[in-house]
């Protein structure tokens, strides 16, 4: 088409897409932002046609030697060659490591998110709000003692969480005075850093109306908890209030954690 001064345009069509149908539907110049997304449609995108893949940002501009985001390992705990191998891939999106722990790995993630993503989806607060909470924050490491202990008591080698021990949070949810002074500094030093609308996924699944994951991070902790004697009285609140909001009988509101009472 011409433009206004009579030369020959070209017209660019932008769409936006998520997730994996998204990759499935994309032509032409892809952009693909979140290298978590990068990584996970690559093959995807490639089985599809694309010529080529490229990163546009490296891993030193992205920091990720500050924290370790991939890790590769086997079920059995050996160090094998395609766990270096897929390793290696990774490396190309952010920093990775090869682990003989994949189940304290996974054990480790699971407390982190379920100390997170439930707590923002109830509340609609996000990242920054909820930890500048202190009665929301303390909840939080409350929820997390008590899937730290589950894993260990279900023989994990638990890794360390936020850059803390996992003993550090979970005698801090159960009250030590001196674990808790620890943990709040901790998380009031990341206050300010990154956008301060982020949420969690599940914070925000809840508020484009998506259903939730929570049966299967802290509900996942409740029934892990009861196979091994502990209850995870925490845990189990919130699965409920989050489902209540889901489901729309309830708000999203801060005073379902800063009102809650647990016995």
């Amino acid at each position: 088409m011409l433009d206004r001064f009579g030369f020959v345009s070209a017209v660019m069509e932008i769409s936006i897409h998520s997730l994996l149908d998204g990759a499935t539907r994309a032509f032409g110049t892809v952009a693909v932002i979140d290298v978590f997304r990068a990584f996970t449609t690559a093959a995807v995108a490639l089985a599809n046609g694309a010529s080529s893949i490229v990163m546009v940002r490296t891993v030193e501009e992205k920091g990720g030697a500050a924290h370790t985001v991939y890790r590769t390992g086997e079920v059995h705990g050996n160090i094998t060659e395609r766990a270096h191998e897929v390793c290696r891939l990774v490396a190309h999106a952010d920093s990775a490591k090869v682990t003989d722990n994949l189940w304290g790995e996974r054990w480790s993630k699971l407390v982190a998110n379920t100390m997170a993503n439930g707590v923002s989806a109830c509340t609609g607060l996000p990242g920054s709000q909820i930890a500048q909470n202190e009665v929301i924050r303390h909840f939080q490491a409350r929820l997390g003692s008590e899937a730290i202990r589950i894993g260990q008591a279900r023989g994990y080698r638990l890794e360390e969480i936020d850059h803390l021990p996992p003993e550090t949070i979970a005698r801090a949810g159960e009250g030590d005075a001196a674990a808790l002074k620890t943990y709040d500094e901790r998380r009031l030093s990341r206050v300010g850093r990154g956008s301060p609308d982020q949420r969690p996924s599940m914070g925000q699944d809840m508020a484009k109306g998506r259903r939730t994951e929570i049966e299967f991070l802290n509900g996942f902790v409740v029934r892990e908890g009861a196979q091994v004697g502990i209850q995870a009285r925490a845990n189990e609140r919130l699965v409920d209030i989050v489902k209540r909001v889901e489901r729309g009988e309830l708000k999203q509101d801060p005073h379902h954690i800063t009102e809650l009472r647990l016995n």
